[in-house]
């Protein structure tokens, strides 16, 4: 090699750092590269992670012997709720996502994220509303209802104050971040692989992400709906979950379950991505079965959402439901079953190697085993009725949980850890750690399956000596600090290894996928150029791909003209359409996410104006957002391409925000079937379902208003067509008139629900009319305000023929709009005639 080829990757490097480096100091909040998003994710979630062990000791240590006064009850049954949702909402969802934010684009062959500005507003979503969620318990006034917050304990009557309201509130921001990633990983997974890797090249742990994103795209919005119920039930009094007014506390169970048990298998596919990443890399062979597994992984995710009912066998539903949520439940072990068996046969038909990240693995597999037994004996409505709300629940919950989840990630955090640091972890060190965590967790949780079986309930405080339960809790407690001690020797570990670990050198494992490529620790723009990728093992089958990469002899090593830039790609067969330019470092996402978290602690403490005011700053900064976007100089401040490329992104009409829109419209419709779902189950099953005698919204009214609303979506949809023609003529005047007409459909749709004689105190029938209502004025004022933007985009030549691809962004939001309002004025208008209440 010539001194000339030498010196040509510090060149390209220096240059692209110019475009891509991150920040110090301050600026460094203004970061949206996804690898330091994903360790931000993954470090808040660690520490979340300890707090919520830490509870964990308390609750222990008040178990440990019979009538035990070192924790009160009410103290007791904060540290339970809190526990519970720190884990499952704080810990394990964000730590999978942070873990697929930085993995997923140097898995794939590209430099970023699609929405890198959406990923650090997530980030910041999660952090400030966990904080809001944790400062209740700080305060002393945090939620005691149980993670689950089941009505009518969580109610205003029962659960005065704010306690509850932090939970609502919190959760609520942190989902928000939980669908910002979700959203973000499916579009990033489907338009940005490298050239060439088709949906069927594509690593193993990418196709676990998708289908885990998909999962949180329609699993989250049934208990943000949930959540937003209950709050304005008790703030405003909107009675949805209160029998006395035609509520039932049960459509809370069910919305929230509804979320809960996919929520389940969002934690656990990740990993088993994980495990079906690792396990080739060290049994040295392709994993067994790889269209199986893929196979297996979308019927696990599909199968999850018809589960959701066997949390609730106890409460009445009907045994035909029973039989069938007993039978869904027991289904769900084939793909789960196809997936072990593929990790059982890779090894051994492998040569497996035995470090650390293997320990790991075999632990999990010896645990996430038992833990898969207890749950096809929990699916059996006998025996469910038999332990449900015991110790045994418990125990099974915590086996599919760290045995399906904590393990796996350990087991990644060792396999990656040379990728985070550029050193080996070390050997004596992680394998204490792994003896303690694994002996530790099976002394607490195997012995729970007896004293839940000797019937101790959960969630209660104490109890009397001699009932048989002393010795099991005994020993449990016991083994939760030798858990903890092994938790803490990994972390010494980790520790230590950032400041002493040996150089790991290139792809120290020998593993097969691209993100070995990258250098390690990894630059921020991952690749200098983007290579080909036509096989499900790039580095094995081209050993100095990292090297090759580094001098720039692969595509897209251009970057004078200052863009961030990777490919676009073809869904399905990985082939290249287009350039897509990524926005680069911004203040916007921070502040965004912290005026919004300004707007919930004004709702926690009951301040509206200021949550009004909160409101419309927030919607100024998102409306700034969108338009530092596409032809704007700040987005590309040059838009030519090295000729024999595919254009711009923003010069095109499929572009990733057009698949960002209708992937968010898929949640959000998840929202309006919940909606749905809601009404339709309180008018069929709901104990003391009040209709009034008669309709309260005037029909005739309510379908000018969806003319008016259908006219601007036909409009849209017919400029739209012609600006695909290349006609652009008066383009600027008929996003005016369309804009025109949404806002006289928004004015009547608001003169409709201020003159309605609604009581939506009085009965939930009134209080869910209203929420409809909300949500469609919701929608429709937000196509007016976008539209008008784009307007004013035409004016300033950000739109146009030229610059097409946000016209066509915006179409699926009319027709969805379109769509939900009549179905919206079906259910309310024309089922209730058909059913006979009117």
């Amino acid at each position: 090699m010539n001194e000339k080829t030498q010196k040509l990757p510090a060149r390209l490097h220096n240059d692209f750092m110019k475009v891509w480096g991150n920040p110090q100091g301050w600026r460094a909040l203004t970061i949206v590269n996804h690898t330091t998003i994903g360790i931000r994710f993954m470090v808040t979630g660690g520490v979340f992670f300890l707090i919520g062990g830490l509870l964990a000791m308390l609750m222990r240590t008040q178990l440990a012997l019979p009538e035990q006064e070192i924790i009160g009850p009410e103290l007791y049954n904060q540290l339970f709720t809190m526990h519970g949702t720190i884990m499952m909402f704080l810990f394990a969802v964000p730590m999978v996502e942070g873990l697929a934010l930085y993995l997923i684009p140097k898995m794939i062959g590209a430099r970023d994220l699609l929405f890198p500005r959406l990923s650090a507003f997530g980030y910041w979503c999660y952090l400030f509303g966990s904080i809001i969620l944790l400062s209740s318990l700080v305060l002393g006034i945090a939620p005691s209802a149980g993670w689950f917050v089941y009505t009518p304990l969580s109610n205003e009557v029962y659960s005065p104050g704010p306690n509850i309201d932090f939970w609502l509130l919190g959760i609520t921001f942190v989902e928000i971040s939980a669908v910002s990633a979700g959203v973000e990983l499916v579009v990033s997974i489907l338009r940005s692989r490298t050239s060439g890797m088709a949906l069927l090249h594509m690593p193993l742990f990418c196709w676990y992400i998708l289908v885990m994103a998909f999962m949180i795209v329609f699993g989250f919005p049934p208990l943000i709906l949930g959540s937003i119920l209950l709050e304005l039930e008790r703030a405003v009094g909107m009675p949805f979950f209160d029998i006395a007014r035609g509520g039932d506390p049960i459509l809370w169970q069910h919305l929230f379950w509804l979320f809960g048990h996919p929520e389940v298998y969002i934690i656990f596919l990740p990993a088993a991505g994980i495990v079906s990443t690792l396990i080739p890399v060290f049994a040295r062979r392709p994993i067994v079965g790889y269209r199986w597994v893929v196979l297996a992984a979308i019927s696990t995710g599909f199968i999850s959402f018809g589960l959701w009912v066997h949390h609730m066998f106890t409460i009445g539903i009907p045994q035909l439901a029973q039989a069938f949520f007993s039978v869904a439940s027991m289904l769900i072990a084939i793909p789960t079953g196809i997936q072990f068996f593929a990790w059982i046969a890779t090894l051994w038909t492998g040569r497996p190697v035995y470090h650390i990240p293997m320990l790991w693995l075999l632990g999990f597999l010896v645990i996430f085993l038992a833990g898969g037994l207890t749950g096809v004996m929990l699916a059996l409505v006998p025996f469910n009725w038999q332990v449900h709300d015991t110790h045994f629940v418990v125990a099974h919950l915590h086996y599919v949980i760290i045995g399906g989840m904590l393990f796996p990630l350990i087991a990644g955090l060792y396999y990656w850890l040379p990728h985070f640091s550029g050193r080996m972890p070390s050997d004596k060190l992680a394998r204490w750690g792994f003896w303690l965590t694994f002996i530790g967790f099976n002394m607490t949780f195997l012995i729970m399956h007896l004293t839940g079986l000797l019937g101790m309930p959960r969630r209660i405080y104490t109890y009397e000596a001699g009932l048989g339960w002393d010795l099991p809790n005994a020993v449990s407690s016991v083994g939760g600090f030798i858990l903890a001690m092994g938790i803490a020797m990994i972390l010494f570990d980790i520790i230590l290894h950032f400041r002493i670990g040996r150089p790991a050198g290139v792809n120290p494992w020998h593993a097969d996928t691209l993100e070995w490529a990258t250098s390690t620790p990894p630059q921020p723009y991952n690749f200098i150029s983007l290579p080909a990728n036509p096989t499900r093992h790039p580095m094995w089958t081209e050993t100095s791909l990292q090297a090759t990469i580094a001098e720039g002899r692969h595509t897209l090593s251009e970057i004078d003209h200052g863009r961030r830039e990777t490919w676009g790609s073809d869904p399905v067969t990985g082939k290249i359409r287009d350039i897509i330019h990524l926005p680069g470092n911004s203040w916007l996402p921070f502040y965004a996410a912290l005026v919004l978290s300004v707007l919930c602690i004004s709702l926690l403490i009951r301040t509206y104006e200021i949550a009004l005011i909160a409101l419309l700053i927030s919607l100024l900064l998102l409306l700034r957002w969108s338009w530092i976007n596409g032809a704007h100089p700040g987005a590309a401040p040059d838009a030519r391409v090295k000729p024999g490329y595919p254009p711009l992104h923003s010069r095109t009409f499929d572009s990733p925000g057009l698949w960002g829109m209708v992937v968010t419209l898929f949640s959000d419709g998840a929202l309006f079937l919940s909606l749905l779902f809601g009404w339709l189950y309180l008018w069929v099953i709901g104990p003391n379902w009040q209709v009034p005698d008669a309709a309260p919204l005037a029909w005739t009214t309510l379908v000018i208003a969806g003319v008016l609303l259908s006219g601007a979506a036909y409009w849209y949809r017919r400029v739209l067509q012609r600006l695909k023609a290349g006609d652009d003529h008066y383009l600027q005047y008929q996003l005016w008139g369309i804009t025109t007409l949404g806002l006289a459909h928004c004015c009547m749709l608001l003169w409709i629900w201020t003159t309605a004689p609604l009581m939506v105190t009085h009965t939930a029938h009134d209080a869910v009319i209203a929420v409809f209502l909300a949500y469609l004025l919701f929608h429709g004022g937000l196509a007016v305000i976008v539209t008008g933007l784009q307007a004013k985009r035409v004016a300033y030549g950000y739109v146009g023929k030229s610059v097409p691809y946000e016209v066509a962004v915006l179409e699926p939001w009319w027709l969805y709009t379109v769509g939900v309002f009549w179905i919206s004025l079906l259910v309310i208008l024309l089922f209730p005639s058909a059913w006979g209440g009117m």
